[in-house]
């Protein structure tokens, strides 16, 4: 007999249980158990030239200590209303204007920073401040006190723009948020600028030193440094031809990823880059650092020029190709899946 041919002996079943909050799994297991990852997720794109003029009115109407954080929420258009870039991340672009203090606080997400555009701008985390460049990725561990502020910086004082990453969704899933407000609008900076790179940024950490938590040591990649890296291996490696230039960011007490929930990367694409496809269950987001290029996303073909942001959902096939040389930064939830065995990607032809 047809499973799905009306049947009003199995309807009148179903409408006599529903009381009791029992459904038959048989009408939904092939959606809860599907051959292949399906998803609400769409691909998108965000140019950064679109959205600066709405990130700069906002400065205008809402000041960042009213608004505990002055933030676009860059929403997946097939998740309208939950605030997240795919089902398990957040993404938003974050302003502070010259003079502004964005309140101390802390909370249970773990958060990254990817400074896109200005110069002048800080984050201090539990004491420590770091002078915000663009391409710089910083870290905000979870549950550690953390404020950002823009004093400028050479005597120059301008609008600073950096892409928010957090694991806001998944947090949510397992319904284990907290937050904090502190009792002042800024932290005491207790430590030197640079005192968490010199430390552990060398290969090198403290004979003493107790790993506590399993976020890097390190809150604060230049990205000056990352760029060194990349361009020597283009210069000297060999070019993968899926990534190009692919390097992951790492907790160097570990070797592991920077951040328990949430994987970063940088990857330069070669100029002239005929990228072949590949697809992988962690849905990634992608912020341009530079150059201009082509992704193919699926089906969607998208151009992509400095500080856009897009995203490529889980187990999408994903191409790039590029007339010049390109660097894109991303986040995914890779080291969730890797943590649960659930991780699967194939490199295609």
């Amino acid at each position: 007999m047809d499973q799905h041919r009306p049947n009003p002996a199995r309807e009148a079943l179903y409408e006599a249980m529903r009381p009791l909050h029992l459904t038959p799994l048989w009408e939904v297991l092939h959606a809860l158990v599907p051959k292949s990852p399906t998803t609400a997720c769409v691909p998108a794109l965000w140019r950064y030239r679109e959205v600066k003029p709405f990130l700069m009115q906002s400065g205008e109407l809402i000041t960042a200590e009213e608004a505990v954080r002055r933030v676009l929420i860059l929403e997946n258009p097939g998740l309208p209303g939950q605030s997240a870039i795919t089902q398990s991340l957040y993404a938003g672009l974050q302003l502070i204007l010259p003079g502004e203090v964005a309140p101390s606080h802390r909370h249970v997400q773990s958060a990254l920073r990817f400074v896109v555009d200005g110069r002048g701008a800080y984050t201090t985390v539990e004491g420590e401040r770091t002078t915000m460049h663009p391409g710089d990725f910083i870290i905000t561990p979870s549950w550690r006190w953390h404020d950002h502020g823009n004093e400028g910086v050479d005597d120059v004082t301008e609008p600073v723009v950096w892409l928010d990453g957090l694991d806001i969704p998944t947090l949510r899933f397992f319904d284990a948020g907290f937050a904090e407000n502190d009792d002042s609008k800024s932290q005491t900076v207790r430590h030197p600028e640079g005192s968490s790179y010199a430390r552990f940024g060398a290969n090198m950490a403290p004979v003493r030193h107790q790993r506590s938590g399993l976020t890097s040591p390190i809150f604060s990649y230049p990205y000056s440094r990352t760029r060194e890296a990349l361009y020597t291996l283009e210069r000297n490696g060999e070019i993968d031809a899926w990534h190009g230039v692919k390097m992951k960011y790492i907790n160097p007490t570990t070797g592991g990823w920077a951040m328990p929930t949430i994987g970063t990367c940088m990857q330069l694409l070669p100029k002239g880059f005929r990228g072949k496809p590949h697809r992988s269950t962690d849905g990634t987001v992608y912020c341009v650092t530079e150059g201009r290029g082509n992704v193919q996303i699926n089906d969607q073909r998208y151009t992509f020029e400095p500080q856009d942001v897009f995203v490529a959902p889980s187990w999408s096939k994903v191409s790039f190709d590029t007339e010049q040389e390109a660097v894109l930064f991303s986040f995914s939830d890779r080291p969730i899946h890797e943590a649960l065995g659930i991780l699967r990607e194939e490199f295609l032809d």
